[in-house]
């Protein structure tokens, strides 16, 4: 008898699989196949391409939308297919569903889809052309050729320019300052029957504010007072930016005062740009009582600080600027920066506290801040007279409390990419998460120094401002989390992973991965074999932390429930961070909106794992 191959890969049989798969939104199963599709030397059929690529759009999981335009490149370029209309249209949407400041990073995306509908004559939607130009307007430089020959391609092909793609033009127009232009557009827009928004009067007001016309821009505020029934916060926080620029002191403060009165939320932008104009003007005595205001009305701001402790350096109040920099480096809402070190650094060399000096450069040694060139030679000085060799910061190389922090944030599903030589930690976040928010905040800084150059802090950056995604540069030092953590680019658990379970690496899975119910109990997301999660709840065990645990497709919900939930809490608390204590301390309802998918869960009826685990022979040990 012919010994045959337990295993022969079949095309066809991959290609029903994926396709089912993907039709079911299954889309990480339909990956993994397609993947292995691929690493047989096969080309997926366009159907599978396709069916991915909608998959992937189904979903609001983090990062689904750049996993479907790297199919949909794939489809053409890898395949040679021709999508049909409709996939085109699709993708194309998502590209422009995301806000303005987000939806800018996806214009080549975007003018690539555009390429292929004029490549392969399919018809172009006017949606197409007002996405490409309303794009083009959100660039930091502005395209002007392109966005004409989009207008020309409008007209020749009969399609008006709506109110968006009229506003639009004044949003590019706003970049430069090119008011004749926008005093086109802007009657183009009066003409319309749909009427005038908001958006409208800010992109008028900003291009007089660019073209040194502030007073221009305050008169198109109040015009868009008597017109308009209703707009939100933007229009002040544009009008205030703009007089605060033109150091308009009465009108600034007026409006300023307008805003608060007027109960709109929310005001820490506002509150911004005037302790900037205080800032500028030297009046500090202002300045003092708008930051006082902004602590009682507004969250915790870096910025707000920020202005706060230079202007108390710029006045001499050094014990005050003290307190206010330990302030800011102890709560982690706010924290330091490259800047706020160097200007208290600054303050202490040229008022001879040398000591104090040293320890601040010692502090941005370990967070590896680089010293502004112009205090370097003083504080060449300075070191040098009270140390044999002048300490230079240490060069890039991972912390225990890095190290430990991303074991637990592994555990909690962050991931790993690779450039096909080394590796990048890839962070990502839940935009609609309070906790989330917070908390990247404090990993942006964590890890400042390992980010990919476009992701790098500026100095003035707030947690608003930080993307919900984030990656850090290539490098072998990530390798071993690779192998550990994502070997063949799928997520396990490791063999050794009862020793990394410290309490700070339990608190960061908590905090990146865990949630607290509506019933106040802990529960902890988990991917990983049955094998590689018996292993944690082994090691759980063995800190006299006993669980439940619950299967979901691939997740495993490992709860801590009742008295378990504060002997957990007791273990992690004191590495959770400070403003993230009364949102995850258990016992208490939470007002977190992602726990809608646990409430169906119920841990008391018996665990799903344990009855896998009992049927398993892996599991035997447990």
């Amino acid at each position: 008898m012919m010994q045959q191959h337990w295993y022969r890969f079949d095309f066809a049989l991959s290609t029903k699989l994926a396709d089912y798969m993907g039709k079911e939104r299954k889309f990480a199963k339909c990956r993994e196949i397609f993947d292995d599709i691929i690493s047989q030397g096969r080309v997926p059929s366009e159907s599978t391409f396709h069916i991915l690529v909608i998959a992937y759009l189904s979903t609001t999981v983090q990062g689904s939308l750049e996993e479907a335009c790297i199919i949909y490149n794939r489809m053409i370029q890898l395949g040679g297919y021709r999508p049909r209309l409709s996939l085109h249209n699709s993708l194309f949407r998502a590209l422009v569903s995301k806000p303005g400041v987000i939806a800018k990073h996806h214009l080549k995306q975007a003018e690539f889809i555009y390429h292929n509908l004029v490549t392969c004559g399919l018809e172009l939607q006017k949606d197409i052309y007002g996405g490409l130009i309303w794009l083009h307007s959100y660039q930091d430089t502005i395209d002007k050729k392109r966005i004409t020959s989009l207008r020309e391609e409008m007209r020749q092909a009969g399609v008006e320019e709506s109110h968006e793609v009229l506003v639009s033009i004044m949003r590019a127009c706003a970049k430069d300052g090119d008011v004749e232009e926008a005093e086109r557009t802007w009657l183009k827009l009066l003409r319309l029957d749909e009427g005038l928004s908001s958006h409208a009067f800010v992109c008028r007001m900003d291009v007089f504010s660019k073209a040194g016309e502030p007073m221009k821009s305050f008169k198109t505020f109040r015009e868009m007072q008597e017109v308009l029934s209703s707009y939100n916060v933007v229009p002040y926080h544009k009008i205030i930016e703009v007089l605060c620029k033109a150091e308009e002191v009465d009108l600034a403060e007026s409006l300023m005062q307008e805003l608060v009165q007027s109960g709109m939320k929310p005001l820490t932008p506002s509150f911004i740009s005037i302790m900037d104009m205080f800032l500028n003007l030297n009046l500090h005595d202002k300045l003092e009582s708008a930051f006082s205001a902004c602590l009682e009305k507004c969250r915790p701001n870096r910025s707000v600080y920020m202005i706060y402790l230079d202007s108390l350096v710029k006045v001499g109040n050094f014990d005050k600027a003290e307190e206010i920099f330990n302030y800011m480096r102890n709560n982690e809402a706010i924290g330091l920066n490259a800047r706020s070190c160097n200007t208290i650094l600054s303050e202490y060399l040229s008022s001879g506290y040398h000591v104090k000096a040293e320890r601040i450069y010692d502090l941005m040694c370990q967070k590896k801040y680089d010293v502004d060139s112009s205090l370097m030679e003083k504080l060449d000085s300075v070191l040098s007279s009270s140390r044999k060799v002048v300490r230079k910061p240490i060069s890039l190389k991972l912390s225990k409390e890095q190290r430990e922090i991303l074991v637990g944030l592994f555990l909690g599903g962050l991931q790993i990419e690779s450039d096909g030589k080394k590796h990048m930690i890839q962070f990502e976040f839940n935009q609609n998460s309070i906790i989330h928010s917070i908390l990247r905040r404090h990993l942006h800084d964590q890890y400042h120094e390992w980010l990919h150059p476009s992701c790098k802090p500026s100095d003035d950056i707030d947690s608003e401002d930080i993307p919900c995604r984030f990656c850090t540069i290539s490098h072998s030092y990530f390798d071993f989390y690779a192998d550990q953590f994502w070997p063949r680019g799928q997520p396990q658990l490791p063999k050794l992973i009862h020793r990394w379970m410290s309490p700070q690496v339990l608190a960061y899975w908590y905090m990146y991965g865990g949630h607290r119910t509506s019933s106040g109990d802990i529960v902890l997301k988990l991917k990983g074999s049955v094998d590689g999660v018996g292993k944690v709840i082994k090691t759980l065990k063995s800190k006299s932390l006993d669980c439940r645990v619950k299967r979901k497709g691939k997740v495993f919900w490992i709860g801590f429930l009742g008295s378990m939930s504060t002997w957990f809490w007791k273990l992690v608390e004191p590495y959770i961070l400070d403003d993230l204590k009364d949102l995850l301390k258990p016992g208490d309802p939470t007002s977190e909106n992602n726990v809608a998918e646990l409430q169906n869960m119920n841990f008391d009826s018996g665990s799903d794992f344990d009855k896998e685990a009992s049927e398993d022979s892996d599991m035997d040990s447990l």
